[in-house]
């Protein structure tokens, strides 16, 4: 848990900056297609991109494990009535935003403050969440739909408590929220446990002081 605002801050500038806004994006994106360049392409673009790439993702889980596959069919409302695959990832996705709200959370950064997801109260938490579902979720959706478990839902956390264990999910969380927001430039030793006063001429100014003058004490 930390106990400093300095991530909150600087979330908060980036997200308020357009022209920041969009770097972060771009390195969300950046960090799906590492062999990409895309630092000139526009959001329209990037997101053109990952639908490509999460439908060829799909194909070839639906081929690995020879599971039918047509489209993602989330109902919250009605869960039951979504396919093995869809249901499975259900399950998964809600126990991947879970783990991103916990992570953003302890580090005191804002759940509603996102890059690519925007306007939402958890906009943030889908978008660090995403950058995981094509190794995570995805996968053992097909899978699951695969073994034809009994009670997919619990089968599907199980097995992703496993692969989040295994590929250490949680810390690479904590790192790539870190990165992002600090502008790939972050350095632990910068983000120590502070707390000032804030004051609109001199910044920051240090608290537990008695700021109070001479002739005002009584």
């Amino acid at each position: 848990m930390t106990s400093h605002a300095t991530l909150l801050l600087k979330q908060a500038q980036l997200v308020s900056n357009e022209k920041k806004h969009i770097q972060v994006a771009r390195m969300m994106y950046q960090m799906r297609f590492p062999n990409e360049d895309v630092s000139k392409m526009t959001m329209q673009q990037l997101r053109g991109r990952e639908g490509s790439r999460i439908r060829a993702v799909y194909r070839e889980q639906s081929k690995k494990w020879n599971v039918p596959w047509t489209k993602r069919d989330y109902r919250p409302e009605d869960y039951e009535s979504g396919d093995p695959v869809n249901q499975s990832l259900s399950s998964g996705n809600a126990c991947l935003y879970g783990l991103a709200h916990a992570v953003i959370c302890a580090l005191g950064c804002s759940p509603g403050l996102g890059f690519v997801h925007v306007g939402h109260e958890l906009s943030f938490v889908y978008d660090i969440a995403d950058l995981y579902k094509a190794s995570t979720t995805i996968p053992i959706a097909f899978e699951m739909a695969a073994e034809n478990v009994e009670d997919i839902g619990s089968a599907t956390r199980r097995r992703l408590r496993d692969e989040l264990r295994k590929g250490r999910i949680l810390e690479r969380m904590v790192h790539d929220i870190k990165f992002l927001l600090a502008d790939g430039q972050w350095q632990e030793e910068d983000y120590k446990s502070t707390l000032y006063l804030w004051d609109n001429i001199q910044g920051e100014v240090e608290h537990g002081i008695s700021y109070a003058e001479a002739g005002d004490r009584k």
